[in-house]
C-alpha cells in the first residue's frame, strides 16, 4: 500500500536526519575530503592517474552525502503526504463519507 511506503520513507528520513548530525560521520565526510583534496594537490605534474583517482573519491564523498540528503527530502515530501492523506481521512469521516 502506498501509505506503508510513506511511512517507510518517513523512518529512512529521520534515520538519515539523524547520521547527517552525528558529529563522527560529518567529521569522517569532512576529513575524508580534506585528506583527498590534500593528496591531489601534492601529486606529481604527469600523475593523471592518482589526480583521477583522487577527484573521483571526493565525488564519491559528495555522492554519500547527496543520497542522504535524498532520502530526507523524500522523507518531507512523505510527511506532508501523510498529512494531506489523514486531513482526507478526517474531513471524510466529518461528512459521513467514511
Amino acid at each position: 500500500m502506498a501509505l506503508d511506503s510513506k511511512e517507510a520513507d518517513l523512518r529512512r528520513a529521520e534515520r538519515a536526519n539523524l547520521l547527517m548530525r552525528e558529529e563522527l560521520l560529518v567529521e569522517g565526510f569532512a576529513t575524508l575530503e580534506r585528506e583527498y583534496v590534500d593528496a591531489w594537490r601534492l601529486t606529481a605534474a604527469r600523475d593523471t592517474d592518482a589526480r583521477e583517482r583522487l577527484w573521483q573519491a571526493v565525488q564519491i564523498v559528495g555522492k554519500v552525502q547527496q543520497h542522504l540528503q535524498m532520502v530526507m527530502a523524500n522523507g518531507s515530501l512523505a510527511a506532508k503526504e501523510l498529512e494531506q492523506i489523514n486531513a482526507d481521512r478526517e474531513r471524510k469521516k466529518r461528512f459521513g463519507i467514511i
